[in-house]
């Protein structure tokens, strides 16, 4: 049985890795926090040639002259009344959470999208509105009860980028005003789960049978990409089209491509060791003759 979180805890474990977990950390010292440690991923090479170095979190905690650790188990000792965890990405064990109880700041209106990719799925599945909460940590991900929650509009052009870093700043607000208020006994979650599987890279392919529709909001997704002649083709922007060529699913004619129903309109993209460009520039560098399917 986990310990219950303190109405309004004087000092805070911080756990996050990724660069969206940093503006909460820095947010939580602002508000005069007084943060006893912060948990991190370990140094780890940021590219192919690159010296390892700190993750974002852990830059930001030395800024700050924060102490860190990799180890959650020195959480035990650290002398923290509670945890507060963005993004950390691992389960979190019950001897820990026996200790030191934990609140987590999700990006979703849960139960919805429960899991690591919750932004790319309300994009990916044309979702309207979504939310962050902030949640009892609990012994499997994403399954506690909920403290706070505000909710959230999704442009119907939005990419994932532009929704998290709307959400980064609503969960920022979020968390603050919840800590400042005290920690009320929180609620169940409730109604049908959904999960949000982290995408892999053949999840991203686009497959031309598919609607234009349902092949957008992959694209605003993130990843998404192609094959042209066999090589691989990111597609960083498109968008649906009124008009294109008349044939089968990928066929490309000038910067439109046939689908399952309707077409896509390809405006930004990014070849093998090349940099992002417009695809009109794409398309005069690449010479690919007229009536070239894409995919497989």
């Amino acid at each position: 049985m986990t310990a219950p979180p303190p109405a309004h805890p004087t000092r805070l474990a911080f756990l996050g890795t990724p660069e969206l977990a940093a503006p909460f950390l820095i947010a939580l010292v602002e508000a005069g926090h007084e943060i006893a440690l912060v948990i991190t991923g370990e140094d780890r090479r940021r590219g192919r040639r690159e010296e390892p170095s700190p993750s974002p979190v852990k830059a930001a905690a030395n800024d700050l002259g924060l102490p860190v650790a990799h180890d959650m188990g020195t959480l035990v000792d650290c002398g923290a009344d509670l945890g507060v965890v963005v993004a950390f990405g691992a389960l979190i064990p019950t001897r820990i959470l026996d200790v030191l109880p934990m609140v987590n700041v999700h990006f979703s209106s849960l139960p919805r999208w429960r899991g690591p990719a919750p932004v790319e799925w309300a994009v990916r599945s044309g979702d309207t509105t979504t939310g962050v909460c902030v949640i009892a940590v609990g012994e499997d991900f994403d399954i506690g009860g909920i403290h706070a929650r505000t909710e959230v509009q999704i442009g119907p052009r939005e990419t994932a980028v532009g929704l998290r870093n709307r959400l980064v700043d609503a969960g920022v607000e979020l968390l603050v005003a919840t800590l400042a208020a005290g920690l009320e006994a929180p609620v169940p979650q409730v109604g049908e789960p959904t999960w949000a599987e982290k995408l892999t890279v053949s999840d991203r392919e686009l497959d031309w049978g598919l609607t234009a529709v349902a092949l957008d909001r992959l694209v605003r997704a993130g990843g998404a990409w192609t094959l042209v002649h066999g090589r691989r083709l990111k597609v960083l922007a498109a968008e649906p089209s009124a008009d294109g060529p008349d044939g089968p699913p990928g066929l490309l004619v000038d910067d439109r491509v046939a689908t399952g129903d309707g077409w896509l309109r390809l405006v930004e993209v990014q070849a093998q060791d090349r940099s992002r460009q417009p695809f009109a520039t794409w398309w005069v560098g690449a010479r690919i003759e007229p009536g070239v399917h894409l995919g497989r």
